[in-house]
């Protein structure tokens, strides 16, 4: 199992995709296809966080004015499930690895895996 999940409408997760061969990945745009609580569950196993696929940059917090030092887990599980926006994106999910978001190590890791050079 190969799985993308990233936003269509978000630059560097296009930026991030464009620099990878993902013939044979799946490739989700999780605003039209939402990750399901199935693969939620997958992530969790691989990270045991649900805080660790938070994305503490999304909107939403601001919007539905909520407090991400006070949330647990479980909360974290259920905004995960009830918005897109709330995945650090990207991500991307093999059978035994999972690379989060667009940070610096992230990346480089990514690229390890994938074989690709600066």
């Amino acid at each position: 199992m190969k799985k993308v999940f990233y936003l269509k409408t978000c630059d560097t997760c296009r930026k991030i995709l464009a620099q990878f061969d993902l013939t044979g990945w799946e490739i989700r745009e999780i605003k039209k296809d939402p990750v399901t609580e199935n693969e939620l569950a997958e992530m969790y196993g691989r990270t045991n966080s649900y805080e660790a696929l938070f994305s503490k940059k999304s909107t939403q917090i601001k919007q539905r004015g909520l407090d991400v030092k006070s949330l647990t887990e479980n909360d974290f599980k259920d905004l995960l499930l009830d918005h897109y926006s709330f995945l650090k994106r990207p991500v991307f999910m093999t059978d035994d690895r999972i690379f989060i978001g667009n940070d610096k190590k992230n990346l480089e890791e990514l690229k390890a895996f994938f074989g690709v050079e600066d």
